[in-house]
């Protein structure tokens, strides 16, 4: 049996992925699953949520101590997974659960933030935790990027590769060893994104293909034994049938009703029946709430693509699976995904052959001990489970090391000990939680306040970031709230990255705690000069490299690296040594939201880099490009510095260098004006470069996010690109924009020589719209300026009296007939995802596409991730259809640029995705985009053959 497409490339790991099985038994994903965790994992959280703290937690620990069941979910994007689901085995049957999402949805939308690209992958990331937090799920990434809508499955396969994605997905399943898969997506066409189908498939191949020692070979050399999931599901498609079979959404055709099964091999001309039903609706005492509603509240941290979601009514809600493949008998109609597996604690003695008396013994103990904790629980009273908690650790200790000294296998000893292992993470949090221990590390602030109230207990505001060479101080504050005395043994603060970090420990703590008594542990630390920053460890060199270079194997463990700085507690209670430990914390209080609480970050000293990525200078009339420079300073001084420009040879600008004194927090703008030399239609790098302190910086970051979001900081992989571009513009054009989301063009537009004002809610509901010649509404604006729907009918009075309204791509909220003339999106609007398809110019005399720019197909050549969205697919006689464009495949589509003459003035709505070409530098679209700006301007002939027609 192959699992390898035929006639795709085979894809080779890189060195640095053989390691040894010691560190493959040692790493683990950040864990989500606070505090009911499967390793003993740092959390990042100041506080836990809710239902992870006091008998909350402890009753759902116990859950999970009571069963070595284990589920991962494969998806493709963020926000795919079945969160109700996630949330029922984990937090309701007590699961270990594993949520696998291929990519970071980079190639998504945002309408919180101007983030794309990379940017919004770690966007996505961080909300994808936010949401795990709820789901109760570690979370593991492949290295491929989302690169758009794709509308097959071939399609997205072509573009990441079959066995790059299926090399990562058999990773992650052998290193966490789930008892069951299951998926959201079938691999077919009801997913309705080629994506999902290529989640769908890797599902099933993978089924079968990560316990064979043949697959991927380089894993089992590295140490990775095989793993054989027991069973496979995926979630039912829902979808309507009619005479002509069944919708496929990404494409817009009918096809039959066939799905395929990759783990039989064969295709089904049927809808998959339904083995069972997750009651996801289902109240959970414990949770005060049902698991969808809590899942919910998961998936309503994911707001740049949602916007927030809301919280269902209580209710029944059940979501059928089917069941693709079984090595266990179970029958037709099941009641849980584990039917048929033993997945009590004995059923761990399955992992190896044969009768080994110590082994179910041992299993034995421990389940005894876990039974009779779970009987003993009571909410007033949790600490008195901990002798028997203890009791069990100690049992499961001993049996590790009896299995590590057995004849055992090494393929048995590994499993055994990998789900003994997760069972003494399992009774580590449950001790804590019986306990109620907490530890808190905040940064230490730089001045105290020895006048504060003392009903004031909450730390101070700190800095947020550190830098290379800074000391400063840290304070762990732990406390027992119970009866039950610990001996503490050691309170540390320990670096999680390179580098020789000076830790002194100025007023360790040791002795016994309890009785809700706080104990302050202070530390000096210095960080080291080639301390590393805290940034993500995937890159690549440009926005069309369709998968990530990793710096380690770590990437593909973590979702993110761990915080720089870490706080443990290690104390002996009842014999067992437990620990718990917490990222060292910053905490800002911000105005309407109190204290906000973050894990400290390293940065540079100096951040400098440009606005955007890429600008033009026309080249027929070559002016000196502005090019503007975004400076962060984490300094915590004031000594004087540089910042200059790296020029291609012969270049000039003005000021030659810019002298400034950077102080903690600041950032400004610094303008340079870049004189070319021999200017051709290529690319040129202008690389910025800061000197401080004997020291150059040439990189910079941007916090990512948005309010509410845990920030992390992006760092601008390249120089900035500045393109000779043919391309003229209007003269005197005065330009008002709307804003709408993920929204660059007006940074853009500056490049063309065109100043546009940024028009805010006052402007559009009451302002004189007559001062511009034209108004440019930004993509989805009327999703995300709610304005713009009540002043619709102002905009169109303006068009009327001679005003140029340019309407760039927008949701269906704009399915109103907003325009001067009717136009439909007709349900899920149109998409043309390939950037390569060809653009017919169906009136090339249209001054849109004649002045002052002559449009040719080749202004459509080099475009990035995708041609457009929300094609028309309807639209009145009075606006003419510019060009045409298409997918294979795909019914011609017309509706991407219509124009129409309304009154004195022209109203313009454009699908094509400028919005990804021109902060790219894409020649082409800023040419279009100059004509669009110029129509206020163009020749009365062009402007009167376009009326005539």
């Amino acid at each position: 049996m192959t699992y390898f497409r035929p006639g795709t490339p085979r894809f080779v790991a890189p060195q640095w992925l053989f390691f040894s099985a010691a560190l493959l038994l040692a790493v683990a994903p950040l864990g989500a699953q606070t505090p009911t965790a499967s390793t003993v994992a740092a959390t990042a959280d100041y506080q836990p949520l809710r239902v992870d703290r006091g008998a909350s937690a402890l009753q759902q620990s116990l859950r999970k101590l009571g069963t070595r069941s284990s589920l991962m979910m494969i998806v493709a994007h963020p926000d795919d997974e079945d969160g109700g689901m996630l949330t029922y085995e984990s937090r309701g049957q007590g699961a270990r659960v594993a949520l696998l999402t291929l990519n970071r949805g980079e190639g998504g939308q945002n309408i919180m933030s101007n983030d794309l690209w990379d940017a919004l992958a770690l966007v996505r990331t961080q909300e994808l935790l936010a949401a795990d937090r709820r789901y109760a799920v570690d979370q593991y990434f492949t290295r491929v990027a989302d690169f758009g809508f794709s509308k097959t499955l071939d399609e997205a396969l072509s573009v990441w590769g079959h066995d790059r994605v299926l090399y990562d997905v058999v990773r992650a399943v052998r290193l966490n060893r789930p008892l069951v898969l299951a998926a959201v997506f079938v691999g077919g066409i009801t997913d309705g994104h080629g994506q999902h189908q290529v989640s769908g498939e890797m599902a099933q191949e993978v089924f079968k293909a990560a316990g064979d020692p043949n697959v991927f070979p380089d894993q089992i050399k590295a140490g990775l034994l095989p793993w054989t999931p027991l069973k496979v599901y995926a979630r039912v498609p829902s979808f309507s049938i009619s005479p002509k079979g069944m919708y496929d959404y990404a494409t817009g055709k009918w096809a039959p009703v066939r799905f395929y099964d990759y783990v039989a091999g064969k295709s089904i001309d049927a809808v998959p029946t339904t083995t069972l039903s997750i009651t996801e609706g289902a109240y959970d005492s414990v949770l005060g709430g049902s698991y969808i509603q809590l899942a919910r509240e998961g998936l309503g941290q994911q707001k740049s693509q949602n916007g927030g979601t809301g919280i269902p009514l209580p209710g029944v809600f059940n979501v059928p699976y089917h069941r693709y493949g079984s090595r266990v008998n179970s029958p037709d109609k099941e009641h849980s995904f584990f039917d048929g597996i033993d997945t009590s604690l004995t059923g761990i003695a399955s992992l190896a052959s044969g009768q080994h008396p110590f082994l179910t013994v041992g299993l034995h103990q421990i389940a005894l001990s876990v039974d009779q904790a779970t009987k003993s629980f009571s909410p007033s009273d949790p600490a008195k489970l901990v002798p028997l908690l203890a009791a069990g650790m100690k049992q499961t200790q001993l049996l590790i090391q009896k299995v590590t000294t057995s004849t055992l296998s090494p393929e048995e000893k590994y499993n055994i000990n990998y789900e003994l292992k997760v069972k003494e993470a399992q009774l580590n949090s449950a001790i804590v939680e019986a306990l109620g221990v907490t530890l808190n590390a905040v940064v230490s602030p730089a001045n105290p306040d020895r006048g504060r109230s003392g009903f004031a207990t909450d730390p101070q505001d700190t800095f947020t970031t550190a830098v290379p060479g800074q000391s400063f101080g840290v304070t762990a504050y732990l406390t027992n709230p119970s009866t039950a005395p610990i001996q503490i043994q050691s309170v540390s603060v320990r670096s999680t990255g390179t580098g020789d970090w000076h830790i002194a420990p100025a007023t360790p703590v040791k002795g016994s705690d309890q009785a809700n008594q706080r104990q302050a542990a202070e530390f000096k630390l210095t960080v080291p000069l080639d301390a590393e920053l805290t940034k993500a460890c995937f890159h690549r060199k440009d926005v069309e490299q369709s998968y990530y270079d990793l710096d380690s194997v770590a990437c593909l463990d973590h979702p993110l690296p761990p915080y720089p700085l870490e706080a443990w507690v290690e104390f002996n209670v009842d014999g067992v040594m437990v620990r718990t430990g917490q990222a060292v914390q910053t905490v800002q209080h911000v105005v309407g939201r109190g204290g906000v609480y973050n894990p400290l970050l390293i940065a540079p000293a100096i951040s400098v880099a440009a606005t955007a990525a890429a600008g033009i200078i026309p080249l027929e009339d070559p002016k000196p490009a502005e090019v503007n420079l975004r400076v962060r300073s984490n300094v915590k001084g004031s000594t004087p510095a540089d910042i200059h420009l790296n020029l291609p040879e012969g270049w000039q600008s003005v000021p030659p260098s810019s002298p400034f004194t950077p102080h903690e927090g600041d950032q400004q703008t610094v303008t340079f004006a870049v004189t070319p030399r021999n200017l051709a239609a290529v690319s040129y790098p202008v690389a910025p470069v800061a000197e401080y302190q004997g020291h150059q910086y040439t990189q910079g970051y941007e916090t990512v996010g948005y309010p509410g979001l845990r920030p992390y900081n992006y760092y601008q992989p390249a120089p900035y690109k500045l393109v000779g571009v043919d391309v003229k513009v209007a003269p005197g054009i005065k330009v008002g924009y709307v804003m709408g989301t993920g929204d660059d063009v007006p940074q853009s537009l500056e490049s063309m020589g065109v100043a546009p004002h940024l028009l805010q809610p006052a402007d559009i509901n009451a302002g004189d719209l007559s001062a511009y010649d034209v108004i440019v509404l930004g993509i989805r604006a009327y999703a995300a300026r709610p304005e713009l729907s009540a002043a619709n009918g102002r905009m169109l009075d303006y068009v009327k009296k001679g005003g140029v309204l340019i309407v760039q791509y927008n949701s269906r909220e704009y399915d109103h007939n907003y325009g001067p003339y009717p136009t439909s999106l007709t349900g899920d609007p149109e998409k043309v995802v390939d950037e390569a398809n060809a653009v017919e110019l169906l009136e090339p005399g249209s001054p849109v596409l004649s002045w002052p720019n002559r449009i040719t197909p080749a202004d459509f050549k080099g475009w990035v991730e995708e041609r457009g969205h929300s094609f028309m697919h309807s639209w009145d006689p009075h606006y003419q259809a510019l060009t045409e464009t298409h997918d294979e495949g795909q019914d011609a589509q017309k509706g991407g640029l219509l124009y129409a003459r309304y009154g004195k003035g022209a109203y313009v709505y454009v699908a094509y995705a400028l919005y990804r070409q021109l902060p790219e530098g894409i020649p082409g679209a800023y040419r279009l985009f100059a004509n669009l700006l110029s129509l206020p301007k163009a020749p009365a002939a062009a402007q009167n053959r376009t009326a005539q027609k």
